[in-house]
């Protein structure tokens, strides 16, 4: 009788020792879900944040970005020696009339990836595409005593041939004219919902019009450009007078066509 007392007693022993251990267990294994749940949560705030500065590195200057993040709410910056550079694809508007919608597209990606890789190669700050136009700057944000000359390269290497090996519909041949121009420029952040990084000036106007008067597979420039470029005497440079020409809202203006010594 008493072994059978003792037999009961320690079997309640032992089921009291599994249901505690099971608790025990269970308490630790949800333990572990929330460490993971959490560290989860972790890497994909992580993931995001990352994410996030990519997008903003790409839409915006890194130094506007942490000024912006820092709390200013305005930003506006007064310039006084950048160049401006404008280039566009000629008979864009016929090309786009023979390509699909998703073919046009891939056309103007193929165009404006490779004109950022320069840009980025020379220290030119992209501001924006405009249909077929795009738009670049050296010397704002960031200072750059021989914006002109850096400006000059860039468009050069942006008249150089390449091929895009992408198949399409009808074969693709592109012309670019480019248009620069030196002087001064206000720069800053509008907008408060989709922040965007502009230019506005006389600068931004001539460099355009220097762009829209140029012809195909040629870097039109202005006098003032020839002037600033001129002061660092890059020896793989040459600039061949144009003469004068009426210029749309400007007048009559000296104009060059910027080349590359063979």
């Amino acid at each position: 009788m008493k072994n059978e007392q003792r037999w009961e007693e320690a079997y309640r022993y032992i089921s009291k020792y599994h249901e505690i251990k099971d608790e025990v267990q269970s308490d630790e294994v949800i333990k572990q879900t929330q460490r993971s749940d959490l560290e989860k949560g972790y890497a994909v705030e992580r993931a995001r944040s990352q994410a996030t500065d990519e997008i903003l590195a790409n839409i915006l200057p890194p130094n506007i970005t942490e000024r912006l993040l820092q709390g200013e709410k305005k930003i506006a910056d007064t310039h006084e020696n950048v160049s401006v550079l404008f280039a566009d694809i000629v008979g864009f508007t016929l090309l786009s009339a023979k390509l699909s919608a998703g073919e046009l597209i891939d056309v103007l990606d193929i165009v404006f990836s490779r004109f950022d890789t320069i840009c980025k190669k020379h220290g030119l700050e992209k501001i924006k595409t405009i249909g077929d136009a795009y738009m670049a700057v050296c010397g704002a944000p960031i200072s750059y005593e021989n914006h002109a000359e850096r400006t000059s390269l860039a468009a050069l290497e942006m008249l150089e041939y390449f091929e895009i090996e992408q198949g399409f519909s009808i074969p693709i041949q592109l012309s670019f004219r480019i248009g620069l121009h030196s002087g001064n420029v206000v720069a800053g952040i509008i907008g408060e919902n989709k922040y965007a990084y502009d230019l506005w000036g006389d600068a931004v106007n001539t460099a355009s019009r220097m762009e829209s008067h140029g012809e195909p597979g040629k870097i039109h420039v202005s006098e003032d450009f020839v002037k600033v470029a001129g002061k660092y005497g890059n020896s793989i440079i040459k600039f061949n007078p144009r003469g004068e020409m009426d210029i749309k809202g400007k007048g009559m203006m000296k104009t060059y066509f910027l080349e590359k010594i063979q």
